[in-house]
This record gives C-alpha cells, structure tokens and sequence, in this order.
C-alpha cells in the first residue's frame, strides 16, 4: 500500500509534527481544508456540487481531470478531511492488481466498523483495462470511494464501466492572480511557507512567478523557495541551473527581497516586455491580429510565441482569431472560422504545451487565407441603416400568416417561393420598400468570394433576361 506518512491514515490531513521542515514548499503550503483551498469555485462555491457532494456527505466515486498543479489531489486528501473517510493514497506509477487486491482488503476492515474508506488513484490514467477493471467490484459493493485523478481526457483513458460509476469533475487551471495569493501566503505563514526565512518579494518578482507557473501551484511554490534561497544568500547564482530545493545550502543570511531579477535566475528564464493588463499587451495582440489580416504566417507565428512565451491566456487569442476569422477572411474562405472554432476547441482537449501545435496550425492557415472584410463591413452597414431608418415594416409578400385573419388581410400574399423555381431562385425582392435596391454586402473578388460575385451577377443576369 503507498500512503505517505505525512498523511493522517484516518482523516487524510496533514498531522503538523509529521511535516519534515525540509519538504519542499509546495508540500507544506498544500491546503488543509475548503476553507483553505482556492480556485475552482465552479466546484466549491456555495452551492456548487462538490461542496454539495461533501456538505451533505453524499460522496460519489470521482474522476478529477484538471491540468498539473491545480489540485487534484489536495482535493482528494480535504475530501477525505471533512467527511471524516479512511484515506488510501495509490498511484498508478509503482501499483498493480497485487496491490489493489491487498488495498480492498484494508478498506473491507474499515467498512466492517462502518468507516468509509477513499481510495484516492494518482494518474488513473496509467493503469491499463485489466486494472481498471478490479475496481469494479468493490464500487459496486460500496467497499471504497474512488476519487481518480488524471491530466488525460477520461473519455479517452478511463474504461467505460468504470466512467459510468464515476462523476467527471474538471478542474481549471489556476489563474495567475491565484497563484499570485499562493505565493503571498507562502512569504507570510511563518510556520509552514517562507516567513521563517524573513524574506519578501516585491509586485514584479510576484507577478513574474504568477503569470510563468502556467496555472500550476506546486511549481510557483517550488520556484519561489529556490528564489528565497537566492535572496537569502543560501545559493550562488551559479548553483540555480537544475537546482533542487534540497540543494539549498545552510542557514539564512538575514532579510532577503526576492526582486524580479532573482525570480528570473530561479527560474532560469527572463521576463519578456508584455504587461497583461498595460499599454504592451495591447501593442502585442494588435501586431498578431494585423499579421494575420497582413497575410504574414511568419511575423503571425513571433507575436503568437511572444505572448504564449510571456504567459498571456490560450484560449484570450484563441478568440481573437475566431473573430479574425470572420473579420478579415470572410466568405473569401469560409473554413477559416471552421478552423478557428476547431483550434479552441481542441485546445480546451488538450492544453498546453501541445496545444501550441494547434495554434500555430491554426495561425498559419488564417495568416496565408484569402482575405475579405466584406461581412464585417455588411454587418456594419446594416446596423447603421437600422439605426438611422428604424423598424421599417416588413414586406406584406414575406409576412408570416399563421391565421385566416392575416391572410385575408395580404399577408404572404404574391410570395414566391425560391425551391418552385430554377436553381433555387425567384428573384423576390426581401428589403422594405424604402430601401430598394440597397446594398449592404459586397463580396470581393478573391478567394470564395469571387465565386459568390459570379453566381449572384448571374442570377441577376437571368432575372433580368426574363423580366
């Protein structure tokens, strides 16, 4: 059985005489309670379902799918906290069916006392169809409460007779300014972060480590103890690459200000020019989205690595791109919408780093498609028409007539009805009166569009040949 000793076997907390002061910073920091835990309020806000789920002890089998470091199993070990349940931790790395086998036996004991026993699986993922499979049993019998964890899409990693016990919970990755609270609380507990250090961090060095985490706490926490040691004096700068926290040397020196320098050798990585919320984060995006209406894949691809590089959302110029797509590429090529939706959607599958493929795929196709801003402008058009004309009234010929009375009174009456006709297409004019013979969407002539240019002079052509 694998369960760490720093855990209480009872109540799987953390028991303060059990935690080695040299664990690293992450471990000591992991929250104790709900109270304690942040981010993921979809799942623990007032009413939510999780909080649900364990104010009511009504616990169901769960899957926790959520990216590293977001908390997974932290969750685990509070749920196990506060429904007062026996805790197994097992992981799927060093496990297998000998090792369950031998778990449900232990859980059998518990629940012959009537203690209910979670059986936390670390990356449930790992375990392949036949291990899977042994757990079946023993949910169905109500022996243990399984709470898997998982980086990997569970439809695709988790057998379907196992998913089907289980609740898919998905966990977010954290956003910067949770992490940012992390690494405040950490310089400030004086018996479990950094306070006993005396250091401090100015906004820079915080915003730094926060945006640079990719949403993963446990390795802002990390990357934030080897900076203390840096600022205390306890390491070179020329120990930091490959450094451990175990590797820091001796005592502190004193105070130490963990300034955005020292974060930047702590992490070996330095800080590009781009405030998410300032002028350059502004500058940036509008350079990626006038690269791709520029048709330039290559300066396209730099501004999308400047910003993936210096931790702006994903999914923030995933949007952008959507909109580029309908924008300035148009029905000049109507796939790259198609492909821009497809690029978000695949990105919330899979996350990063992969998902950088994704969007670079993306970013050359719309960078090197046909361009046409003709919908945007027709769009555009037409609200100012609305606005300055008001409700103009519908055309009596394309009125709905639902009742005898609105038939009697001209409604839908001389309509024409496209499919009676050649191709499609009468020729009916739709617009109100007053705005005959308006034009509001002018297609150009690339891409698609010039098809769309040919066929709509054609019909106008043919109807003029028949008139």
């Amino acid at each position: 059985m694998n369960t760490p000793d720093l855990w209480d076997q009872t109540s799987g907390v953390y028991t303060a005489a059990e935690i080695s002061a040299h664990a690293p910073l992450a471990e000591r920091m992991r929250p104790r309670s709900i109270a304690e835990f942040s981010g993921q309020e979809h799942l623990l806000g007032d009413g939510r379902i999780l909080r649900s789920m364990i104010e009511t002890d009504s616990l169901a089998s769960l899957i926790l799918w959520g990216p590293p470091g977001c908390g997974k199993t932290t969750l685990a070990h509070i749920i196990a906290a506060e429904t007062k349940s026996h805790f197994i931790f097992f992981s799927a790395i060093l496990s297998g069916v000998k090792e369950i086998r031998e778990t449900f036996r232990e859980a059998e004991r518990y629940a012959s006392r009537g203690i209910r026993t979670i059986l936390f699986i670390d990356e449930i993922h790992r375990f392949n169809k036949s291990q899977q499979d042994a757990f079946l049993p023993y949910i169905e019998k109500g022996v243990v409460t399984i709470i898997g964890a998982t980086t990997e899409n569970p439809s695709f990693e988790v057998i379907a007779p196992l998913l089907s016990r289980c609740r898919v919970l998905t966990l977010q990755q954290l956003e910067p300014d949770v992490v940012r609270r992390l690494l405040i609380e950490a310089l400030a507990d004086c018996q479990r972060g950094l306070g006993k250090l005396s250091v401090s961090a100015t906004d820079e060095a915080l915003d730094f480590l926060a945006a640079q985490a990719g949403g993963d706490a446990r390795s802002a926490l990390n990357t934030l103890e080897v900076a203390a040691g840096l600022a205390e004096g306890r390491v070179s700068r020329t120990q930091t690459a490959g450094l451990k926290v175990e590797d820091l040397n001796g005592e502190p020196k004193g105070q130490g200000v963990i300034t955005l320098e020292i974060a930047q050798e702590a992490l070996q990585k330095k800080a590009l020019l781009y405030d998410k919320g300032g002028e350059e984060h502004y500058n940036v995006i509008s350079a990626f989205i006038k690269s791709l209406r520029g048709s330039d894949p290559d300066a396209a691809l730099y501004w999308l690595a400047r910003m993936l590089e210096a931790g702006e959302d994903p999914v923030f110029i995933l949007r952008r791109m959507i909109i580029m797509a309908s924008e300035d590429i148009g029905n000049a090529d109507p796939r790259a919408l198609q492909v821009a939706v497809s690029a978000l959607q695949a990105f919330q599958v899979i996350g990063m780093p992969e998902g950088r493929i994704i969007m670079g795929q993306a970013v050359t196709y719309l960078a090197t498609a046909p361009k046409s801003n003709a919908s945007y402008v027709g769009i555009n058009s037409a609200l100012a028409e609305v606005r300055k004309s008001g409700a103009l009234p519908v055309p009596m010929h394309i009125r709905n007539a639902p009742t005898k009375l609105m038939k009697e009174q001209g409604y839908g009456k001389g309509y024409q009805y496209a499919h009676d006709y050649d191709d499609g297409y009468a020729g009916q004019k739709c617009l109100p009166e007053r705005l005959a013979g308006q034009k509001y969407y002018e297609p150009k002539g690339y891409g698609y569009e010039k098809s769309i240019v040919e066929r709509m002079e054609w019909l106008k052509n043919r109807k003029d040949r028949e008139s």
